[in-house]
């Protein structure tokens, strides 16, 4: 797939928009977020998640030195904005999604988080710093969920990213739960008073896989415990939320200001909706590759994205999806998909994107108040869970590589029989010719 010829210059103009105030911490609160996540975080999937009802949505973690010395590039036909390496496309975004996008930082250096930073909050309306990230290429620079356990050193960067952050640029924090929850509560505690406006809690310990259920009742204390500080953050839940339909369930059990929905949202990006796509061979498949192929999306994360979807079947047959699914792995780029997609029509997608965040603007779409947190008397499985002091055991490092510049074709789990490796952050993706 050739590369459009990209220019430095700044924005070209487009359609004056209504007018947008920045994200306050009232933001946070009631609302349905989209995870951070590597590759599946995609801009793609950010746009869409929107259409259907994100308030807002998080970038991948992006490691601060990757960014440092990337080209800003803005594409003059779309308006993409792109952060390149020498050989990779860093970081991508839209002018449309700006008001609603948080960019992840992973940072063991507050000097280095604040150059990441600055490099990047002219596109974006907030940062947040990942502190919870369990894998080896992380936390063995002291990133991720090494900083649960250097409080000294994480709440440094928190507060040097909002001394040197203007204040319309909000700062928050992703953590995970520490096994002893009076230390998660000491943890909490120093974290909300370094100024943030929000804190996602991962309801899983650093050692818990993504199999092992996620102990949402523990984060039920959190939430009074820093209502209790009186500082107005919001407390968002992250870990096993499903949707919009599930996110009463996960709000009554922990009394959370927001929702943050990860896995969900890589199944089906319209899980924000109260009504989610079904059938998505048919009414997703096709106008994520059109946008994806529009808005040079390289064809490896398109991909992979595609192959990750799932949903529901109303109207298409077992055989179609297997049939759409298997031109998916055999495909080497975009055109292999014309069968599946008809009109390349991505133009039309981004400007019905465009049209449906400002007709139903997703900040406005917020969750109804969560519903009065249960007694303490009433009765709860507690056999679920985790009990002070609990230790897991350590999942195996994923080893996962960089993504080469013209990376390996990669194959759906329904084919394959196994999921696909997922590159470490800040690895990009090739802005070679395709």
């Amino acid at each position: 797939m050739s590369r459009r010829s990209r220019s430095a210059s700044p924005d070209p103009r487009v359609t004056k928009r209504a007018r947008l105030d920045h994200l306050t911490p009232e933001d946070f609160k009631n609302g349905i977020f989209l995870a951070p996540m590597v590759r599946s975080g995609a801009l793609p999937t950010r746009l869409f998640a929107l259409k259907h009802g994100a308030t807002l949505v998080w970038g991948p973690e992006m490691v601060d030195k990757a960014i440092l010395h990337a080209e800003r590039v803005v594409d003059p036909v779309t308006g993409v904005i792109s952060y390149n390496g020498k050989s990779r496309a860093m970081f991508t975004t839209h002018p449309v999604e700006k008001p609603y996008l948080i960019y992840q930082i992973g940072s063991s250096d507050p000097e280095l988080a604040v150059q990441a930073a600055k490099t990047v909050m002219q596109d974006v309306s907030g940062i947040d710093l990942n502190c919870g990230c369990p894998k080896p290429f992380s936390t063995h620079a002291g990133m991720g969920a090494a900083l649960l356990t250097n409080p000294d050193l994480l709440c440094s960067i928190l507060i040097a990213l909002r001394e040197a952050m203007p204040p319309e640029i909000t700062v928050s924090a992703k953590i995970r739960l520490l096994p002893s929850q009076e230390d998660t509560l000491k943890l909490v505690e120093r974290i909300v008073n370094t100024g943030i406006s929000a804190l996602t809690v991962h309801c899983r310990t650093r050692n818990m896989r993504e199999k092992d259920r996620a102990t949402i009742e523990r984060l039920r204390e959190i939430v009074e415990f820093v209502e209790g500080m009186g500082k107005g953050i919001a407390v968002i839940e992250n870990g096993d939320c499903l949707g919009w339909n599930d996110a009463q369930r996960v709000r009554a059990v922990t009394g959370a200001s927001s929702v943050m929905i990860a896995r969900g949202a890589e199944a089906n990006p319209s899980c924000f909706s109260p009504t989610p796509l079904e059938d998505i061979e048919q009414t997703l498949v096709p106008p994520y590759l059109r946008l994806s192929k529009y808005l040079d999306n390289h064809w490896g994360l398109t991909k992979f994205c595609v192959a990750q979807f799932k949903a529901q079947h109303v109207n298409v047959r077992k055989a179609d999806a297997i049939a759409m699914r298997q031109a998916l792995a055999q495909s080497k780029g975009y055109d292999g998909m014309a069968e599946v997609v008809g009109t390349w029509s991505g133009k039309e997608e981004l400007d019905e994107i465009i049209k449906a965040i400002e007709t139903n603007p997703p900040r406005q779409h917020r969750l109804p108040p969560p519903p009065a947190i249960a007694d303490e008397s009433e009765d709860l499985d507690t056999s679920k869970i985790t009990p002070p002091g609990t230790q897991n055991p350590e999942p195996p490092g994923s080893g996962a590589p960089f993504l080469p510049s013209n990376p390996r074709t990669v194959m759906p789990a329904m084919v394959t029989g196994h999921d696909a490796t997922t590159p470490t952050p800040g690895g990009g993706v090739s802005v070679a010719s395709q």
